[in-house]
Order: C-alpha cells, then sequence, then structure tokens
C-alpha cells in the first residue's frame, strides 16, 4: 500500500521559516518525481517543486524560487520542503505527490498525501 505522509506545517509569522516532510512507503519511488503543490482556499491546487528521486533534479515555480529548497533522503525515503522568508500568500495546504513522469501537472501524479496546512501571518 502506497503511503505518503506530509508533517512540518503550522503558524508562522511572515518573514520566518517551515520544513515540510514527506515521508513515502509501500513501493520503490526511485525511479519516480516527487512533487510539492499547494492548494489555498477559493484556489486551484498549483505546483510549488519537484525533484526526480534518483537523479535530484529539481525545477521550481517561479513565486518559489530562491525562498523554498527541495530536497530527499535516500536513505529515510523522505522528501522535504524548506520553505524560508515566508510570505501571506504562502498560506495554503501543501501536498506531496508522486509521478512516474517529470510533470508540473497535478493531474499527473499518482500518489498523494494528504497535505498539511502551512499558514503565514502578517
Amino acid at each position: 500500500q502506497v503511503q505518503l505522509v506530509e508533517s512540518g506545517g503550522g503558524l508562522v509569522q511572515a518573514g520566518g521559516s517551515l520544513r515540510l516532510s514527506c515521508a513515502a512507503s509501500g513501493r520503490s519511488f526511485s525511479s519516480y518525481t516527487m512533487g510539492w503543490f499547494r492548494q489555498a482556499p477559493g484556489k486551484e491546487r498549483e505546483f510549488v517543486a519537484r525533484i526526480y528521486w534518483s537523479s535530484g533534479t529539481i525545477l521550481y515555480a517561479d513565486s518559489v524560487k530562491g525562498r523554498f529548497t527541495i530536497s530527499r533522503d535516500n536513505s529515510k525515503n523522505t522528501v522535504y520542503l524548506q520553505m524560508s522568508s515566508l510570505r501571506p500568500e504562502d498560506t495554503a495546504v501543501y501536498y506531496c505527490a508522486a509521478s512516474r513522469i517529470a510533470t508540473t501537472s497535478p493531474n499527473l501524479y499518482n500518489y498523494w498525501g494528504q497535505g498539511t496546512q502551512v499558514t503565514v501571518s502578517s
């Protein structure tokens, strides 16, 4: 049974930092792309960052470039999203997902976590 479990969300003031974790289990993700997405109330789910598990190739959305860092720990089967210089507009539910292809489209991700809330106060 494939599971992606996010953790690390919370409430933080603008300018602060949070680190999200996504623990993956149930299969090998070595050939998968792991992505982070977010969804704010009333908005569509949007791409944040992705990493190809085996090579570490990374892509960021322009809105988070320079502030967020995606990484993975192969020994722990965990993907991280380090978020710094947070802004109120970063407030959303953040989701971890896995795809068999390198894509930014949420429709092409096969597995999803339950999401973790990030709230940035001004």
